[in-house]
């Protein structure tokens, strides 16, 4: 589905609803799979984070930086490859969110896709969420009544908002 609805999500800032406007989305307990990924660190990003944590805990690829992910010692809330985000605790919780109350845009994001056509932020569903995020339709909580709660408003202040883009 693309050229959807038109929603403002910020005072004066609107995103181009490509998705099913039905569409709900709650994180569920135990299901961490978009923390087993590398994390992009768009610029306010990066200088919230080195307030609050060590920056020896990020890297850079591709001229960008990102959370590093690390190996764990456990079989629950990693990747295939055995790794997560180096902020994800053992019991499957964010220690950025939940010491700081603050998250990365990137994480806000999820698990929706930000892309730019003609000027304007488009927003659809991350193909692979549909596979592996359980959090998908199980909830009341309609995704586009609620946008404002997953595209930080700095996203309309950014060269590049495009979340395509990973470690």
């Amino acid at each position: 589905m693309t050229g959807g609805p038109r929603v403002e999500v910020h005072p004066g800032r609107e995103a181009v609803v490509d998705f099913d406007p039905e569409l709900t989305f709650e994180c569920v307990d135990e299901c961490t799979w978009c923390c087993t990924h590398g994390v992009l660190l768009y610029e306010e990003d990066f200088y919230e984070l080195a307030a609050r944590e060590s920056l020896d805990n990020t890297t850079q690829f591709r001229g960008e930086d990102f959370v590093k992910k690390e190996p764990k010692d456990r079989d629950e809330h990693v990747g295939e490859d055995g790794e997560a985000c180096v902020f994800l605790r053992d019991d499957g919780l964010c220690s950025l969110h939940a010491e700081h109350d603050w998250k990365p845009t990137r994480c806000s994001v999820y698990p929706l896709a930000v892309s730019v056509e003609g000027g304007d932020i488009h927003v659809d569903v991350r193909e692979s969420a549909w596979e592996h995020c359980e959090g998908m339709n199980v909830s009341e909580r309609r995704v586009i009544e609620h946008l404002d709660a997953f595209l930080p408003e700095v996203l309309w202040d950014l060269d590049d908002p495009s979340s395509d883009r990973e470690l």
